[in-house]
């Protein structure tokens, strides 16, 4: 039997296929928690062609809704403040205060860091303080679950997802556990890194084999390689206006928030 050839219609639309594979569906995204089981079965796919192992994907497995989480990003009320009242309920006063006597008394860390990474100790006292009380509460949510709810939940699924795989990564390589306590937001230790870039800019500070956001070490260490890498310039100002003043919004995206870190680290700073 005779075998008739294919068209050339066939064949351009074979030859397009094989040049531009369908990309596999996003799992699916929700504002309530009836479909998080079903969303968490569809993200295992996808996390796994992220190249998330098999500790990660059981961390997935475990996790559950966080609701919480999700009413507390609903109801971010101080970064609606004016500068004045947010530095008021922040406590910057506070901060500064104990700020200056840390820097006073860790002087040799706080200058080693500046010279690795070019941040001054002021930022990074600021952002210390203002994240968790200089380590004095990190949080009481599962990473995990809080970060995997947030990347499940429609209002900003896409900001997060990329969070949700570097989790389940930092799950993989024992960092953390699903067990792990952090931020509402899913953000891990001393000063609040969202496991995404805890994966990509982790120091191992104390040079014992592992980074761990709940060293306070690594955790400084960490948000420093974070500001330099992305952008900071040695011995600039950060005040706005100034070049490394773009460099703090890349910590944390609130204005009120960024004027702060500003203001309470030139007072730290000041000699």
């Amino acid at each position: 039997m005779t075998r008739r050839q294919p068209s050339l219609r066939i064949l351009a639309a074979a030859l397009l296929a094989a040049a531009f594979p369908t990309a596999a569906p996003a799992a699916p995204c929700g504002n309530t928690a009836a479909g998080f089981g079903a969303w968490k079965a569809a993200f295992a796919a996808e996390a796994k062609r992220a190249g998330v192992g098999a500790r990660g994907l059981q961390a997935l497995a475990r996790t559950s809704y966080a609701s919480r989480t999700i009413a507390a990003d609903r109801n971010q009320k101080t970064f609606r403040y004016s500068l004045e009242k947010f530095m008021q309920v922040r406590g910057s006063a506070t901060i500064v205060a104990q700020g200056r006597q840390r820097k006073a008394r860790n002087a040799a860390f706080y200058d080693a860091l500046e010279r690795a990474y070019g941040v001054p100790a002021g930022i990074l006292i600021a952002i210390h303080g203002m994240e968790t009380g200089f380590g004095r509460f990190m949080g009481d949510s599962e990473v995990v679950s809080a970060i995997a709810t947030l990347a499940y939940d429609c209002r900003r699924s896409a900001f997060f997802t990329p969070h949700a795989i570097g989790a389940l990564k930092l799950v993989d390589n024992g960092t953390i556990t699903t067990g792990t306590k952090g931020a509402m937001h899913g953000e891990l230790g001393h000063t609040q890194f969202l496991p995404g870039n805890a994966l990509t800019f982790g120091v191992d500070a104390d040079r014992n084999g592992r980074v761990d956001f709940y060293s306070q070490a690594d955790a400084l260490a960490s948000t420093a390689n974070f500001l330099r890498r992305k952008g900071w310039k040695p011995g600039r100002g950060y005040q706005p206006g100034e070049p490394n003043f773009r460099v703090i919004r890349e910590w944390n995206a609130a204005e009120v928030y960024q004027r702060a870190i500003a203001l309470m680290a030139a007072r730290i700073d000041r000699p």
